[in-house]
């Protein structure tokens, strides 16, 4: 495969995220979404490094990425469950007030 072909999975991988965040009305699929984005992005540090550089510096970029991913992750999963304990929904919308 060439470089072409990674930029453009990665171009649509980055449309559909941008498509879920503007358009779900339920919190966990905004977070899929923004998984697709940086998803995305590690898809291209990585076929950047192997195909214009020869050093791992993309490779690792994107694993410190993941590792950013998956602290956001679930630290946003915690928060969700707060506000369904508070309001008994996960619609963002719902949540209006921000008293404890």
């Amino acid at each position: 495969m060439q470089l072409q072909h990674y930029l453009y999975i990665s171009i649509v991988l980055f449309s559909l995220g941008v498509f879920a965040v503007l358009t779900r009305r339920n919190a966990i699929s905004i977070l899929m979404g923004v998984e697709l984005i940086l998803n995305s992005c590690n898809l291209n540090f990585v076929a950047f490094s192997h195909f214009i550089t020869t050093d791992i510096t993309g490779h690792m970029v994107a694993l410190f990425g993941i590792v950013l991913a998956a602290a956001e992750a679930a630290v946003f999963l915690s928060i969700i469950l707060s506000i369904y304990y508070e309001f008994q929904s996960i619609n963002p919308s719902d949540t209006d007030t921000l008293k404890g």
